[in-house]
C-alpha cells in the first residue's frame, strides 16, 4: 500500500499464487467467453454461456474446457505480479509522506500498472485464443462446413502452444507474438484506471479504524465488485482484441486490418450490442479471480513464504 514499504519479491510471489489458484478456478467461464465473442453473424454456434460449456464438454471431453490453459498458467504468474507489483510501486511513489493518494494518482498509478503489464499479457493472449478458438473452429468444421474456409494460417488440429509460437516467430517474427498490442493497452490501461481506484476506495470502507486493515472478506468482495465493474467497463475492447488476435476464421467471418476497421466492420455487420458479446463471462471471470488476488495480497503469502527462507546479515 501506499503507506508501507513495499517488498518487491513478496509482491511478485503474491501476484503468482493469486493468478494460478485465480485462473484454474475460472478458466472454463474464459474459454466460453473468448468462443462466444469470436462467433460472428452467419456462424452462430453457441447461443449462451452453459450451451458453450456444454457444447465443449460434448465434443472436446471434461478438458476441452481447459484448452490454452498451459498457457495462462505459465504466464499468468508473472503477468499478475507485473500488475499488481507495478500498481504498489506507483502508489508508493505517487504517495506524499504517506497520505492518502488522491483520485488523479490513484488514476496515474493504475495507468501505469496497466501499461507494464501488456509486456507479458499480449503474448499470452494471442496464444490463449488460438488454442481456446481452435475447438469452435473444429466444431464448425464438422457441424456448419459451410461456414469454415479450407486452410488458414494456423492448423487448428489440436495446435500446441510451441507449434503456435515457433509458427508466428518464423512468419511475423516477434511482432506476431505481439499481433492486437493497440488493443491490448486500450483494454488493459482503462482496465486498470478503473480498478485500482475503485478497489482501493471500497476496501478503505471495510478497515478497521483509521490505521487498521480491512478484514480479509472485504478485499475478497471490494475485488469482485471493482473488478467486474472495470471487466463490463471494456469489454467492448475486448471483443475488438480477441477478434484482432484471432488468426483463423470461417469463410462468412470478416477479417480486421485494425481497431478501426475492427469497429467499422462490427457496427455494420453485427450492431452496437456486439462489443457486449460475452461481457457477463468476462465479469465471472474477473470478479473471482481479482477477488481471490486481493485476499492473497492482503494475507501476506508472499511475506509469509519469504519469512522461511534465512535471512542475509549485513
Amino acid at each position: 500500500m501506499a503507506d508501507k514499504q513495499i517488498s518487491l519479491p513478496a509482491k511478485l510471489i503474491n501476484g503468482g499464487v493469486a493468478g494460478l489458484i485465480g485462473v484454474t478456478c475460472v478458466f472454463p467461464i474464459d474459454l466460453a467467453k473468448t468462443r462466444l465473442q469470436n462467433q460472428q453473424n452467419g456462424s452462430r454456434l453457441y447461443t449462451s454461456m452453459s450451451d458453450c460449456l456444454i457444447k465443449t464438454i460434448r465434443s472436446e471431453g471434461y478438458f476441452g474446457m481447459y484448452r490454452g490453459a498451459a498457457v495462462n498458467l505459465t504466464l499468468v504468474t508473472p503477468e499478475k505480479a507485473i500488475k499488481l507489483a507495478a500498481n504498489d510501486f506507483f502508489r508508493f511513489h505517487l504517495s506524499k509522506d504517506g497520505q492518502k493518494l488522491t483520485l488523479l494518482r490513484e488514476m496515474l498509478a493504475g495507468c501505469g500498472a496497466g501499461t507494464c503489464q501488456v509486456i507479458v499479457t499480449t503474448p499470452m493472449e494471442m496464444l490463449k485464443i488460438q488454442l481456446q478458438d481452435a475447438g469452435r473452429i473444429a466444431a464448425q468444421r464438422k457441424l456448419m462446413p459451410q461456414t469454415v474456409a479450407p486452410g488458414g494460417p494456423v492448423e487448428v488440429k489440436s495446435p500446441t502452444a510451441m507449434q503456435l509460437t515457433r509458427e508466428l516467430l518464423r512468419e511475423k517474427g516477434i511482432a506476431g507474438l505481439y499481433k492486437g498490442l493497440g488493443a491490448t493497452l486500450l483494454r488493459d490501461v482503462p482496465f486498470s484506471i478503473i480498478y485500482f481506484p475503485l478497489f482501493a476506495n471500497l476496501n478503505n470502507l471495510g478497515k478497521r479504524g483509521a490505521e487498521g486493515t480491512a478484514p480479509f472478506y472485504v478485499s475478497f468482495i471490494s475485488g469482485c465488485i471493482a473488478g467486474s465493474t472495470a471487466a463490463v467497463a471494456v469489454n467492448p475492447v475486448d471483443v475488438i482484441k480477441t477478434r484482432l488476435q484471432s488468426l483463423t476464421r470461417g469463410s462468412q467471418e470478416d477479417t480486421y486490418s485494425g481497431v478501426t476497421d475492427c469497429i467499422r466492420k462490427i457496427l455494420r455487420n453485427e450492431g452496437p450490442s456486439a462489443f457486449l458479446k460475452g461481457a457477463y463471462c468476462r465479469a465471472l471471470v474477473i470478479a473471482p479471480l481479482f477477488g481471490i488476488a486481493q485476499v492473497v495480497y492482503f494475507l501476506g503469502v508472499g511475506e509469509f513464504i519469504l519469512s522461511f527462507l534465512p535471512k542475509r546479515n549485513n
